[in-house]
């Protein structure tokens, strides 16, 4: 679908279905908002109007910036590369820690202050260098429409896509949504149903589906970042069960980000993740069969470094975002003993290092 000179506009959305008591049911996320006329569902961005449903952010951004692929995080993909980052407003969960509130929690159509066409947005990657393009800040799934409609005009121009996301979408919509993605970033919040149905509004059972799909049924290289809440979500036993299932049901080949909250939003009394919290977690991954557990949003190089599975070589040594040591061949492979990289690698890493380009679209135009 060619949008060019859409940069701002109200499409129709798909996924929904009518009710009998002239409702419209969403049926985009497992939360099936069900809407009458000028009605908007939790998300924000996804409306009745009249006895459709639109997307009413199509080509509206609340800002564009250009970032290191290891800040989705993503650390066995493309590393070292710029990625062009983008997000809308509005999001399907309530995470009581959310820490992009200002973005994802916004009801305000004047945040989404950048416009831009799917054409523009790869244009200006291109423009910038950039390997690839991240839905991102907010969560991509509820702006569908035009997060396909993005990575179809990347992938024109030879660019990749990232979703980042947190995987809670019905089987219909999913398979659209990641047939457009090169890779994702899921955020596995915890893995109780009473931490999500709580502090999330959401459902654990509906992002371990999405997990699965992705590992059994595409070839989006994934990872999943696990923010670490100290008193909720962080004791021992939530964590063998966690990276048990994950070895057993995704692979040990799966990286997994345990990552450092620091309060926000209506978390504000809780403490910050102590850094050894963090290197338990990872201890106990490794233990269970995970072969690339990293620590983030802590300055911690041990814990950014990646090994070999054969040799235990170090094969990618990060300082925060910047690469430090790179011992892969051009296949992506341990340049000791040969053992590949479970990734998607493009020879020689990129040196784009811990730069944020902020950017404006106008510019692209």
């Amino acid at each position: 679908m060619s949008t060019e000179g859409q940069e701002t506009s109200t499409i129709p959305g798909r996924y929904w279905h009518p009710l009998e008591d002239g409702r419209l049911q969403c049926d985009l996320c497992p939360r099936f908002c069900r809407l009458r006329d000028g009605q908007r569902g939790l998300c924000f961005v996804r409306a009745r109007a009249g006895a459709q449903m639109v997307l009413t952010t199509y080509g509206r951004s609340s800002g564009f910036c250009v970032d290191p692929v290891e800040k989705k995080p993503l650390n066995h993909f493309l590393p070292g590369t710029p990625v062009l980052s983008f997000g809308t407003a509005g999001c399907n969960l309530t995470c009581h820690f959310c820490q992009n509130w200002d973005i994802s929690k916004s009801r305000e159509v004047d945040t989404l202050a950048d416009a831009a066409s799917p054409e523009t947005i790869a244009r200006a990657a291109h423009h910038l260098g950039c390997s690839s393009v991240a839905f991102t800040y907010n969560d991509p799934v509820i702006f569908l429409e035009y997060a396909v409609d993005v990575a179809h005009a990347c992938h024109e121009l030879g660019i990749r896509t990232v979703a980042v996301t947190a995987g809670e979408i019905c089987a219909e919509p999913r398979h659209e949504f990641f047939e457009a993605m090169d890779a994702a970033n899921v955020d596995l919040k915890a893995f109780t149903e009473q931490f999500y149905h709580k502090i999330c509004g959401g459902s654990l059972a509906a992002v371990l589906e999405t997990l699965q799909y992705l590992a059994d049924e595409t070839d989006v290289w994934f990872e999943l970042t696990n923010l670490l809440i100290p008193g909720q979500n962080d004791t021992d036993a939530e964590l063998e069960k966690m990276t048990s299932w994950i070895v057993e049901h995704l692979g040990a080949n799966v990286p997994i980000h345990f990552t450092a909250f620091h309060p926000d939003y209506r978390m504000l009394e809780v403490e910050p993740t102590p850094p050894a919290t963090l290197s338990r977690a990872r201890r106990i991954a490794h233990t269970n069969g995970i072969h690339h557990a990293y620590t983030g949003n802590v300055h911690d190089e041990q814990g950014g470094t990646t090994t070999c599975t054969d040799c235990n070589q170090p094969l990618i040594a990060r300082d925060w975002y910047t690469l430090t040591h790179w011992a892969l061949d051009e296949q992506g492979a341990c340049t000791n003993c040969g053992t590949p990289l479970a990734g998607i690698f493009n020879g020689p890493p990129g040196t784009w290092g811990a730069r944020r380009q902020p950017i404006r679209l106008a510019d692209f135009h």
